[in-house]
């Protein structure tokens, strides 16, 4: 029986997170190197969400099959088979963290965030939030896997910055499991 991933990430424990991340195996799309290639057709907007020809796919389990196929390489972003990789045009990121969680590991703060794919992600020196643009108009993301960030909604946004002024007003940065994150651009 697949692990059902609860509605809300505040009830789950770093051990629960943890348990749901093994629980997700991904297909081993960065050993794959296809020679033929195609044009799949689909994009992935700002906001998220998932369109093949025009049309939105709305099924989450049609999401988040795709969303195990992708790669990010020099020329673009693709949704990679063993035997082809086809190009998928995505306008910011290819995914949208809608959720994170502050916790303590050993007395250190520990932020998870939860993809718009169900799927988990904790900060650190492998994951790092980024904040890019300017001072005015800030955008923050943290690293998936390979080369895919997730972009930070809104609310994940203002919850991220909760989290970094109970820290410090002056700096506005988080930590997560032993890395600092700046939330202003530089």
């Amino acid at each position: 029986m697949p692990y059902e991933i609860p509605p809300d990430l505040a009830g789950l424990g770093l051990a629960e997170i943890a348990e749901a991340v093994a629980a997700r195996r991904l297909p081993p799309v960065d050993e794959w190197q296809p020679d033929a290639t195609a044009d799949s057709g689909m994009e992935i907007r700002a906001d998220g969400r998932w369109f093949h020809e025009g049309s939105e796919i709305r099924r989450p389990g049609m999401v988040r099959a795709f969303s195990s196929l992708l790669r990010r390489d020099e020329d673009g972003f693709w949704l990679v088979l063993p035997y082809q990789k086809q190009s998928i045009a995505v306008a910011d990121a290819p995914f949208v963290a809608v959720d994170v969680k502050q916790d303590e590991e050993d007395g250190a703060p520990v932020l998870t965030f939860r993809l718009n794919t169900d799927e988990f992600v904790t900060a650190d020196a492998e994951h790092p939030i980024t904040a890019r643009g300017d001072a005015d108009t800030p955008a923050l993301y943290v690293r998936v896997r390979g080369g895919l960030d997730a972009r930070l909604d809104r609310s994940t946004y203002a919850q991220l910055a909760e989290i970094a002024i109970a820290r410090d007003p002056d700096t506005l940065a988080v930590e997560s499991r032993g890395a600092a994150f700046p939330l202003v651009p530089r």
